[in-house]
């Protein structure tokens, strides 16, 4: 049976940063105008008043305290609400395509990986910037490698779906060593005048090096020890953004082409199915749940997190045992638990077991059970 291994790891993080503080004034301030604007409508029962947001409301809702993003001003600036990137020619990289290639390379030089060695790439995210070409095939362009390319997309869940498919090919034979890139610019679809959402998304990019362990030269692998993706359809998380927007007049404000979600229904459906996906997942496999030293899990909400892992281990997780990096990036979409992954593995000791999970918008979950490799 074939070994695959995780060799290494990329995570390309944004120069600038906002704090709940900093988009707590920003949204007031707009929540303000509008309400003074429109205050005979409010009176009168025509409109309703926006209700204002604060640091204490974020924190409790979410465990987030700051968000990296590509572009702080627009979003900051009360009359705009939105991060402002500017138009690039089809002659430049696309923005997609560039933090992907930053976050590749921290990969490949982690996994002791040229372009010569890699013969796939798979670029996994919540939303592309564009349907054709590919986002993949342009990274592929840009770093020198050659064999093929594609582009795939269930929401949070991108990464560990790619992982799979990953492995699935090294296992068939049709590669040797792919690339994964997960680009995730969530500001770009988060609605920043909705009080409920507005603090929920940062920007950041991830990468990981898929190979057989007999080729892995990288000092901290990871054996993928079984893989197990479960889908069911929700509208409870949605964003209808597409290319039939213009078929159906929508136009760019239309609320529903941005994320929405039904907060308390998500929580309450998806819980459960995560926590028994995983406890299912470590079951057929026939470990044991002490034998599980780490959870790394989506980055959404930490006390989703929090019941997650409590529910699976059956007790309340110590802090190392399920890292949180909510606090620092709020929720990247796919590459949300990788960056846990990446940033909390290098303690783990040979032979170690740890669960890589994934959940979101399908709904969709992706359970990766990794090992140390000594």
């Amino acid at each position: 049976m074939e070994q695959i291994v995780i060799s290494g790891t990329g995570v390309f993080t944004p120069e600038e940063s906002i704090t709940n503080e900093e988009l707590v004034k920003a949204y007031n301030t707009y929540a303000e105008i509008h309400n003074s604007a429109n205050k005979n409508d409010i009176r009168q029962g025509n409109k309703v008043a926006l209700e204002l947001s604060s640091e204490e409301f974020i924190y409790k809702a979410s465990g987030i305290k700051n968000r990296y993003v590509m572009d702080k001003k627009g979003i900051l600036d009360p009359n705009i609400m939105h991060p402002i990137l500017e138009k690039r020619s089809n002659d430049e990289p696309s923005i997609l395509a560039e933090i992907s290639v930053k976050a590749a390379k921290k990969a490949m030089e982690n996994a002791g990986k040229t372009a010569h060695d890699i013969d796939a790439v798979i670029t996994a995210c919540s939303n592309l910037e564009r349907a054709y070409p590919a986002v993949s095939i342009e990274v592929q362009e840009l770093l020198g490698i050659k064999g093929f390319a594609f582009d795939m997309n269930v929401a949070c869940s991108s990464a560990t779906f790619a992982i799979q498919a990953a492995a699935d090919m090294i296992k068939s034979g049709s590669a040797k060593t792919i690339l994964i890139v997960d680009p995730e610019i969530c500001s770009g679809h988060l609605d920043f005048k909705d009080r409920d959402c507005h603090f929920i998304f940062g920007d950041v990019c991830t990468a990981m090096i898929l190979e057989k362990k007999e080729s892995a030269k990288s000092n901290n692998s990871f054996e993928i020890l079984s893989t197990k993706c479960i889908t069911q359809f929700s509208n409870n998380i949605r964003n209808n953004f597409g290319f039939l927007n213009n078929a159906k007049k929508s136009i760019p404000l239309d609320r529903d082409l941005l994320f929405m979600q039904e907060g308390r229904k998500v929580f309450k459906e998806v819980v459960p199915m995560v926590s028994q996906l995983i406890s299912d997942h470590i079951g057929e496999e026939e470990i044991k749940v002490e034998e599980i030293k780490r959870l790394w899990l989506h980055q959404a909400n930490k006390s989703m997190n929090d019941f997650i892992g409590k529910k699976v281990l059956g007790r309340v997780p110590e802090d190392h045992e399920q890292p949180n990096i909510l606090q620092d990036y709020a929720n990247t979409s796919s590459a949300g638990s990788i960056i846990a992954f990446s940033l909390f593995n290098d303690d783990m000791k040979n032979d170690d077991i740890g669960v890589l999970c994934s959940f979101g918008a399908g709904y969709s979950a992706g359970s990766i059970i990794l090992k140390k490799v000594p």
